[in-house]
């Protein structure tokens, strides 16, 4: 095969789970051209993966209306056309993703998708059912690889840190009164589902805990909401913590996974990255399925809320639960006891003097 297209486009976490796909591909054909379609907040993980020859960005808010729709359906339909591909991966499997995979030149039966596709795209890729359908989604997007041939034989996160953020993020850490040298436990605050998010509380004793250890919580996440999460945190600790919320690009954020000790957060985007760059990661759920969703390679470290109501798929409490509130700080510290004690990291960050 020499050129291939991928439509991916959102969200964070599950553009993340698909980038795998794009590693067994080059596995299989390495003189493939890959093409990847996405939204502009995931555009920074894709421009991450080795295995990524070419990004085409996918501006949605420019098609809402009928003139920004005309106005750029013709300069994204020449771009998507530039290349006649011999295969399409719709990864997304909504109406927006079938437009694309509908625009994009390929032969007869050569498009592909989930086996869950909605609104309509099974109409223009394919559903595959793979023998993995009920696994991990990180697996279902693999069998997609496999319909095209690939031979999946170790599944990775090809994500690299370019040495400019790298340096970049150094700076930043040091800005904030810290030093990249020691080790620290990075907390993921936020999530996109109220549902989904551990209590400040919890995080404050969880953060005076890892003082107590010598560790440095690192605080990370973004927009105003999680911001006043983290200063909510930082209110009910005995030390303040090293606050990065709002501060870190992806690029930087994958860079300080690389280097923490572990790191603690919900089913969300941020969480999901440190797990596929494989570092220590501490996994709380409740609302959402472990099976699906839970930290792939890592299901050790995975937490879930013991709740007769757990996996309802719901972003807000019906019952009015505070879902993961019943994961106590204490069942974390057990988690990470080990991981802190065999120290799987060389360097982390720890308050500079």
């Amino acid at each position: 095969m020499k050129n291939i297209l991928i439509v991916k486009l959102s969200s964070i976490g599950d553009v993340i789970h698909a980038l795998p796909v794009s590693h067994a591909i080059k596995e299989t054909y390495p003189k493939a051209h890959l093409t990847w379609v996405v939204e502009p907040p995931a555009y920074d993980i894709v421009a991450m993966a080795d295995c990524v020859d070419e990004i085409i960005v996918f501006h949605k808010k420019e098609f809402r209306s009928l003139g920004g729709f005309l106005s750029h359906i013709g300069p994204f339909r020449k771009k998507i056309q530039e290349r006649t591909y011999d295969v399409v991966l719709d990864l997304q499997g909504l109406f927006k993703s079938a437009a694309i995979a509908y625009l994009a030149k390929a032969p007869k039966k050569q498009k592909f998708g989930m086996w869950n596709m909605r609104e309509g795209s099974q109409l223009i890729s394919q559903p595959v059912r793979g023998a993995h359908v009920h696994d991990h989604v990180i697996e279902r997007y693999l069998d997609t690889a496999r319909a095209i041939g690939c031979n999946v034989q170790d599944v990775r996160l090809p994500l690299s840190v370019p040495a400019k953020e790298q340096d970049l993020t150094r700076r930043i850490v040091a800005q904030a009164g810290a030093d990249m040298k020691n080790p620290c436990v990075v907390l993921v605050v936020g999530a996109s589902w109220p549902t989904k998010c551990w209590p400040d509380k919890h995080f404050a004793a969880l953060g005076d805990w890892l003082y107590e250890q010598k560790i440095i919580p690192v605080l990370v996440g973004s927009g105003p909401v999680e911001s006043q999460k983290a200063a909510a945190i930082a209110a009910q600790m005995e030390i303040p913590p090293i606050n990065l919320v709002g501060s870190l690009n992806f690029k930087q954020l994958a860079y300080l996974f690389q280097q923490a000790a572990a790191v603690v957060g919900g089913d969300t985007g941020p969480t999901h990255l440190a797990v596929g760059l494989k570092a220590p990661t501490i996994m709380m759920m409740g609302p959402t399925l472990p099976r699906r969703t839970g930290p792939y390679g890592q299901m050790d470290n995975l937490l879930v809320a013991d709740r007769s109501c757990k996996e309802c798929m719901k972003r807000a409490c019906p019952l009015g639960h505070d879902c993961l509130d019943i994961i106590t700080p204490a069942q974390v510290e057990e988690k990470l006891l080990p991981i802190l004690r065999n120290g799987t990291k060389k360097s982390s960050v720890t308050a500079a003097k």
